[in-house]
């Protein structure tokens, strides 16, 4: 084509009419010489870009070197299957993506960040109507004692305020008077100042206590550094006196943490089916007239194209029953991905996590849906028994958020369908033992289930393996679907309310490694209570909340820097999984009525989580001492 465009770009010469000599140029052919030319040159470049675009290979942006969280969090540079974990901070799905939004050097992810931050205006103390603001101004009821005219004028001068009459005893109208929800809501925003409240439930009326009511709100705290989108729920009651001067109300106490059991409601709550079909208005929280404003403000000038990221408000109930699928057609017409055997079993969790984000990142590339298997086996490390055990993904996990964010199946619930159904409507099945097919060799594959079946050989059968070499530059772990459970982020709001969401924390790491001095010779020393004191001197104020997520089991070892600071551990909230707890009757529920041991890996996510949302923030390698986290000469080069 190029040879053809050449032979024809050269200028036709002809003898001109009417002279003998004269040359002419033919202007036509001239001019369809160029545009051949031209459109020559079009076709080479979408021929080099076609080229450029497909051997092309972008860097998975979670595994960029800026992401330091994620890169200390696998420990290894590739997708290294035999990893070791360090489990003593444990980190998910929403951790990494706030991670490269705080970390990445893009602009553009940092102004996005920056702009999901003001799209929901948190409720701020003027947009709160007072009193006078809501019923006007009150007057003085003044008695006019003299019928003349210039007694009266006195009268206005100076009046007579007329005697209040006061039932102090008469019960408070909760849910119909408004001025006593601005006075609740003006009261929690004054009380609790490192909060941003965004909205507020209707009070509820406490039955047997005339002058108590419940209000639930939704809130974050104000120096959120996560980056998170995450909102917190809590419910409290408050006890109302009356001022017997001017009979106005007051609060005299708000109760603790989820205290107002009245207002605890979901609100994805739809109400129950009445006897005629008929459903009960939800009740809807409560957004002042100023908020609102900002929040249509805000929605009017959104990207409508982009894709809204899912709510996540830990304090809601927890909807994390398995999906259906709802008829025989639907069956049919899917398509499935399903990973059986494998060594991921009983390994440590975050190996389970590297090869359950490696199917599920597969699943999405064939636009299948992942059978999955809820029971995980938990392993002897993180057991007070010493044994595997096996335990409810659920529990660990937000399943509410994976099942709403992408297209999963239980396991038990698709083979029961797979048999009533799968020979009747001639359903096939691809099956494959090799982890060496590629998804992209399978990616053309007609078949309803796509099994993947791994044997017994390590480590070749693990899962993770599907992901590495050549499929690295395909397959992404979404690490973002991977959220830890909201029971346990329950406990995590509630530790953090007790010191008031105003603490600062430190993570100290003992163990084995402060007792290995070959591996880390400083260690030991560098965590003693004497160093600890002289390390936090300048970073931490006296008397300051101090929350210490550790592994060292004897606590008493800390006692000197209770001097110092108010130290808070993680078994100084143990009354918030016992046995009168509500994560242990949801927990239970959950397993059929079997009681769940609160275990290693539900304490260091907890741990983890309550450390993150300190104020100030204090990590073992980083801070504390100069010995390495992997041990001698494994520092790495930036540190």
């Amino acid at each position: 084509m190029l040879g053809r465009a050449g032979a024809l770009s050269a200028a036709r010469w002809r003898g001109g009419a009417g002279t003998g000599t004269g040359i002419g140029i033919d202007l036509r052919a001239a001019l369809r010489s160029g545009g051949n030319l031209l459109f020559a040159l079009f076709v080479a470049a979408v021929l080099a870009f076609t080229l450029l675009a497909a051997v092309h290979s972008p860097d998975d942006p979670l595994l960029h070197p800026s992401s330091h969280q994620l890169t200390a969090f696998l420990t290894s540079a590739t997708s290294n299957s035999t990893f070791l974990a360090d489990d003593s901070v444990l980190r998910t799905g929403e951790d990494f993506a706030a991670a490269i939004g705080a970390n990445s050097s893009d602009a553009a992810a940092a102004a996005e960040a920056t702009v999901v931050a003001e799209a929901v205006p948190f409720i701020k103390l003027e947009d709160v109507a007072t009193k006078e603001e809501s019923s006007g101004a009150e007057r003085a009821v003044t008695v006019d004692t003299d019928a003349s005219s210039d007694a009266g004028a006195a009268a206005e001068e100076n009046p007579i305020v007329e005697a209040v009459s006061c039932d102090t005893e008469a019960p408070v109208d909760c849910t119909g008077d408004k001025d006593l929800f601005n006075l609740l809501m003006r009261t929690a925003i004054e009380k609790f100042s490192d909060l941003h409240f965004y909205r507020f439930g209707r009070p509820v009326a406490v039955p047997g206590s005339p002058m108590e009511c419940d209000l639930a709100w939704r809130f974050r705290p104000a120096e959120d550094t996560n980056g998170r989108t995450t909102y917190y729920k809590d419910y409290r009651r408050f006890t109302l006196t009356r001022d017997v001067n001017t009979c106005n109300l007051v609060v005299g106490n708000v109760g603790e943490y989820h205290s107002s059991t009245g207002a605890k409601r979901s609100g994805r709550r739809k109400g129950k089916k009445g006897k005629k079909g008929k459903r009960e208005a939800p009740v809807t929280d409560f957004v002042p007239a100023k908020t609102q404003m900002r929040l249509d403000e805000n929605a009017a000038n959104a990207d409508t194209t982009a894709a809204s990221e899912p709510e996540l408000v830990v304090g809601e109930a927890v909807n994390d029953n398995l999906p259906v699928v709802e008829s025989e057609s639907e069956f049919s017409r899917g398509k499935y991905l399903i990973y059986m055997g494998g060594g991921e079993r009983c390994k440590s969790m975050n190996h389970y996590v590297w090869g359950f984000l490696c199917a599920l990142g597969e699943a999405q590339y064939l636009n299948r849906t992942l059978v999955m298997d809820l029971n995980v086996c938990l392993n002897s490390r993180y057991t007070s028994s010493g044994k595997d055990e096996e335990r409810d993904f659920r529990l660990y996990f937000d399943f509410e958020h994976l099942k709403q964010s992408a297209s999963v199946i239980d396991q038990s619930q698709f083979w029961t369908d797979w048999g009533k159904w799968h020979k009747k409507d001639r359903l096939k099945n691809h099956y494959t033992e090799d982890i060496k097919v590629t998804p992209m060799q399978l990616r053309d594959v007609k078949d309803t289930l796509i099994m993947r079946k791994f044997g017994n050989v390590e480590p070749d059968n693990f899962w993770s393996r599907v992901c590495e070499g050549e499929t690295e530059a395909v397959i992404k772990r979404p690490w973002y679907l991977l959220w830890k459970s909201r029971r346990l982020m329950e406990i995590v709001s509630a530790i953090s309310s007790r010191m008031d969401w105003d603490f600062d924390s430190v993570h100290v790491v003992r163990g084995e490694k402060a007792q290995n001095k070959q591996l880390w010779p400083n260690l030991d020393r560098d965590t003693s209570p004497d160093s600890l004191l002289t390390t936090l001197n300048d970073k931490v104020g006296a008397g300051r909340h101090l929350y210490i997520a550790t592994n060292e089991p004897d606590k008493s070892f800390f006692d000197p820097m209770k001097g110092k600071y108010r130290t808070h551990f993680l078994d100084d909230f143990k009354d918030l999984w016992d046995e009168n707890s509500e994560w242990y009757t949801e927990t239970k529920e959950l397993s059929n009525g079997n009681a769940v041991e609160f275990d290693g890996y539900m304490r260091v996510a907890v741990d983890t989580e309550v450390f993150l949302r300190g104020k100030r923030k204090l990590e073992t390698f980083s801070d504390l001492t100069r010995d390495c986290k992997n041990g001698v000469n494994t520092c790495p080069a930036s540190s």
